[in-house]
């Protein structure tokens, strides 16, 4: 997969099942996106996950992330507060699509569709601070520091803070002025 990927978000499909169970079971980083102790993770919890998200239930938005023509992940927005028009941003990628720009263009992809789409005033995410690859594409993308919540993160045998970022669509419209 070529570090100039072309990048692509898109629904869900049957093909898509086995790719996003290994992304969302790998317990390596499990702690960078669960705030639950770490389990292995049983295909039928995952499906169970994915009716959930299907019903609408959690008003979540999830997208397949597709790097020239393959699923490597997913993209997906959650948490909306439709008074306040803003939702967080989550993003799991499988571990050969990072570091090739392919979570960044997710991203401003993902961003588009908060901002334009979905009219939100504000997206923001969480990520752990020793993530400093992650930190640095969130960077890339707009997101802004805006804090740190100080060993809020039990993560691989230690405590470590989270990074709280966010963007506002002021910001996100002065990197995209045509949109």
């Amino acid at each position: 997969m070529p570090g100039n990927a072309t990048v692509t978000l898109r629904a869900r499909t049957e093909a898509d099942v086995d790719v996003l169970y290994a992304v969302a079971s790998d317990l390596e980083t499990w702690e960078e996106r669960r705030p639950s102790l770490p389990a292995p993770l049983t295909r039928k919890a995952f499906e169970d996950r994915l009716a959930e998200v299907d019903s609408g239930a959690d008003k979540g938005m999830d997208f397949v992330v597709e790097a020239d023509g393959d699923a490597v992940g997913s993209v997906s927005l959650f948490s909306f507060d439709d008074l306040a028009r803003h939702a967080e941003v989550g993003i799991a990628l499988r571990a050969d699509a990072r570091g090739r720009g392919i979570g960044t263009a997710a991203i401003e992809q993902i961003l588009r569709f908060a901002f334009v789409r979905c009219n939100l005033r504000r997206v923001h995410l969480q990520a752990i601070a020793s993530n400093a690859a992650a930190v640095r594409a969130y960077e890339k993308a707009g997101f802004v520091v805006e804090g740190r919540l100080r060993e809020h993160a039990w993560v691989r045998g230690r405590y470590e803070d989270i990074v709280v970022m966010g963007m506002l669509r002021p910001e996100w419209e002065a990197r995209h002025p045509t949109s």
